[in-house]
């Protein structure tokens, strides 16, 4: 009995040694629940950044707003490229009249013009009559334009004008001959292209009102009539 007492004292003191310890780290670190992992620390100073959304990327800033003149420019420039001059020169002058002085419409119109009455005397030199007089008809609307440097080209407008009248004398003599040789389908075909390029011209459309109401009655006449 006397030495059970002194290592059972012995044992109490060395519980009672053992219990600030652990009080201090059950205050210090606590416990995670299980199954969740302990969170990194953040530096000091710096908070934690705010998550995006699921789903919702970062929106890219918005592209500068392209302005209508450049767009009618654009769209003038690649009528340009496939041969439409008098396409591009719509565009331009439409490009123009939302910003007057367009720096590239200042710089190509007056290419565009003269391609397209070069256009015109190749295409009357080829005997493709309607092509030739539209063309003809495009410079005269265009050469006038405040874009236009005419005083530079090297033709005028009268010029221009002489070729579209000679063209619509000559087609309408043609026209006239053969409507008093009876050929008057074929004189229909030439008043319908005056009328083509010129759709104003009264002598040709009285013409053609004309020779197509005797068509309509020749061809209601029985045969051998």
């Amino acid at each position: 009995m006397r030495k059970f007492l002194p290592r059972t004292l012995l044992l109490l003191a060395l519980s009672a040694s053992a219990l600030p310890g652990c009080a201090w780290f059950s205050k210090t670190v606590p416990p995670t629940p299980a199954g969740e992992p302990h969170a990194a620390p953040t530096p000091a100073g710096k908070p934690h950044a705010a998550p995006t959304p699921a789903g919702k990327p970062h929106a890219a800033p918005a592209p500068p707003a392209v302005p209508m003149s450049d767009k009618l420019f654009a769209d003038g420039m690649a009528a340009l490229q496939e041969g439409g001059c008098e396409h591009a020169l719509e565009q331009f002058s439409s490009a123009w009249q939302e910003k007057p002085g367009h720096a590239g419409v200042a710089r190509e119109f007056d290419g565009a013009l003269l391609s397209l009455k070069n256009g015109g005397d190749a295409a009357y030199a080829q005997g493709k009559w309607e092509t030739a007089g539209k063309r003809w008809m495009g410079t005269l609307r265009f050469i006038t334009h405040p874009a236009a440097n005419w005083r530079n080209y090297p033709f005028t407008r009268s010029e221009v004008q002489a070729k579209v009248d000679h063209l619509t004398s000559a087609l309408m003599k043609k026209a006239l001959t053969e409507y008093r040789r009876e050929e008057v389908q074929s004189a229909i075909l030439d008043w319908k292209t005056i009328l083509s390029y010129n759709p104003g011209h009264e002598e040709a459309s009285r013409s053609l009102r004309t020779a197509s109401k005797q068509l309509e009655t020749l061809k209601k006449m029985p045969p051998g009539k």
